[in-house]
């Protein structure tokens, strides 16, 4: 079962997780200022979404569920991470709300899936961006295809 798990403050990210949903043909979508960590236990594959805001920060109602969640035993879950972000203005922290969910949930056993290549993007300074990989699949409003990345993205998954 694949639950999907987003922190949005435009409705952007909150719609991504919709069309992933759609594309995944699930229903368990859940907004994580309404959710409790260990809701994504009873899920195999989680999705966690995130806007970027300031320097790189997490969307606001992150902080709390990253907190409870980092703190679970998620062995034997598969993670995969989405986020959008501006790459042509903040290139630097493009999407790095996702590098920061990555870096903290490492000791909690997830399997950690979902890479993306970073075509058709210039960014390369982000955290997202690990041996020549995107940790997860980084949306940009102003200037991708997020559509035909979405499509090829949760292929993968």
């Amino acid at each position: 079962m694949t639950g999907i798990f987003y922190g949005s403050t435009t409705g952007n990210t909150e719609s991504y997780a919709q069309t992933i949903a759609q594309a995944l043909g699930t229903n368990d979508v859940f907004n994580v200022a309404d959710a409790t960590a260990d809701s994504v236990l009873q899920y195999d594959l989680i999705l966690l979404g995130s806007s970027t805001w300031g320097d790189g920060d997490l969307q606001d109602d992150w902080y709390d569920f990253l907190e409870a969640l980092k703190g679970l035993d998620l062995s034997g879950k598969k993670v995969a991470l989405f986020g959008t972000g501006d790459s042509g203005s903040y290139p630097d922290t493009f999407c790095g709300a996702l590098a920061t969910i990555y870096d903290e949930l490492q000791g909690t056993g997830a399997t950690f899936v979902g890479s993306f290549a970073p075509e058709g993007y210039d960014v390369t300074d982000s955290a997202i961006n690990r041996d020549g990989n995107f940790i997860g699949l980084a949306l940009d409003d102003n200037n991708s295809d997020n559509e035909a990345r979405i499509a090829t993205w949760v292929q993968t998954l």
